[in-house]
């Protein structure tokens, strides 16, 4: 039961919804450094610009509770139709619902489009109202007669909460930079001074081989960035999706609104070749509009032209000597990628949860997230087993 104290309120439109009381609450969980990526510009950016609407595979249904007008809790909830955009992989449960005959999709999908970025999913006024919104999540989806639930990438308060409503749970590995606690590194060299002689020879060469190809980089933050960068970065954006045969998740039109809603939170690099051409550039997301933001995110990049290097220059020399320039704390790599450790991002766990109508389907689930579980515990104490830092760094 949710609770008769809350009114609840499904929503297929972004605009159904306050704008600044879905931030606030937002920030009411990030104590302010909230990101791009949940705030409701950005949702209703993938909405307007058609990114992330039924037609797309993702039908929107937010879930929010309401108690004496205001808003207490809210999710962004969405009805898949497949499971492409997701980043926490569950096609061999899709594969054997299909085996057995039975509908996985649509399935219920708690998460940022696209977006591999871990933060709050549960957005609420205290953890009460989290609480009932997880039974209201259930619920629903159990309503709707949807195969299951899931909630990607969540912060600690949400995966808590998921576990006492007895949810499974289920990790995955990304790997961050941290910046030197407290005061932080002084420049990169001295970074590079914390990595294993191998790990630091490494990364001067990949550097060199970019300096002596000719290129150079920019860096543009907010209004810095004009309608013209953005158009370079869409091109590039573009390019990487097509060179490896998809078309991109994202359009030109959501970006425009990204521009318009949340310019401060955005940083672009922009390479030059050697005859001062544009050739390439990488978007990061910022943890807020300050001038020494908490976080940095590597979420986009496109090259018009092979360098050698380039993309590890672009995607993550450059955000870790901007990040060490401006006192940011952390810089996430993303999704997957095990070569991001040779550039001193390490391991950490993500987390996700999941609900599964179907009792058998479940219990199998959860024996393979139990041995799952134990391969991710394994995989994760032998890569800090080969960490590139040197010891006591």
């Amino acid at each position: 039961m949710v609770g008769e104290d809350y009114v609840i309120r499904v929503l297929d439109r972004p605009a159904e919804i306050d704008g600044g009381a879905w931030n606030a609450l937002l920030e009411r969980q990030t104590g302010g450094a909230a990101g791009p990526f949940m705030r409701h510009d950005y949702l209703a950016a993938l909405d307007e610009s058609g990114c992330a609407i039924p037609a797309t595979g993702w039908g929107l249904q937010w879930l929010t509770l309401w108690r004496n007008g205001e808003l207490q809790a809210a999710a962004p909830l969405y009805l898949k139709s497949h499971s492409r955009g997701e980043y926490v992989f569950d096609w061999a449960w899709a594969d054997a619902y299909e085996r057995h005959g039975l509908a996985y999709y649509p399935k219920g999908l708690v998460a940022v489009p696209f977006t591999p970025v871990p933060g709050p999913r549960l957005l609420a006024v205290d953890e009460l109202a989290r609480a009932a919104l997880v039974r209201a999540l259930v619920a629903h989806c159990g309503q709707l007669g949807l195969s299951s639930l899931h909630l990607l990438f969540a912060a600690p308060a949400d995966i808590a909460a998921c576990r006492a409503a007895g949810l499974l749970l289920r990790q995955t590995v990304q790997f961050h930079w941290q910046n030197r606690p407290g005061s932080g590194y002084a420049d990169f060299d001295d970074f590079l001074a914390t990595l294993k002689q191998d790990k630091r020879k490494k990364i001067r060469q990949e550097r060199r081989k970019v300096a002596d190809a000719g290129v150079s980089f920019e860096a543009r933050r907010g209004s810095e960035i004009t309608m013209a960068d953005w158009d370079f970065f869409y091109r590039c954006y573009e390019r990487n999706y097509l060179e490896h045969g998809n078309r991109p998740y994202l359009s030109r039109g959501f970006f425009a609104s990204l521009q318009q809603s949340q310019a401060g939170l955005w940083l672009l690099f922009i390479a030059r070749n050697a005859t001062g051409e544009r050739s390439a550039a990488s978007l990061v997301g910022l943890s807020d509009d300050s001038d020494r933001p908490e976080a940095a995110y590597g979420r986009y990049w496109g090259a018009l032209e092979r360098i050698d290097c380039l993309h590890f220059e672009a995607c993550y020399y450059q955000p870790l000597q901007w990040c060490i320039e401006h006192g940011v704390q952390r810089f996430e790599g993303g999704a997957q990628g095990e070569h991001k450790m040779a550039r001193a991002l390490l391991p950490v766990a993500t987390h996700s949860a999941h609900w599964l109508a179907h009792p058998a389907f479940a219990d199998a689930v959860e024996r393979y997230l139990a041995q799952e579980g134990e391969h991710i515990g394994a995989y994760l104490e032998q890569l800090e087993g080969r960490s590139p830092l040197k010891s006591g760094a």
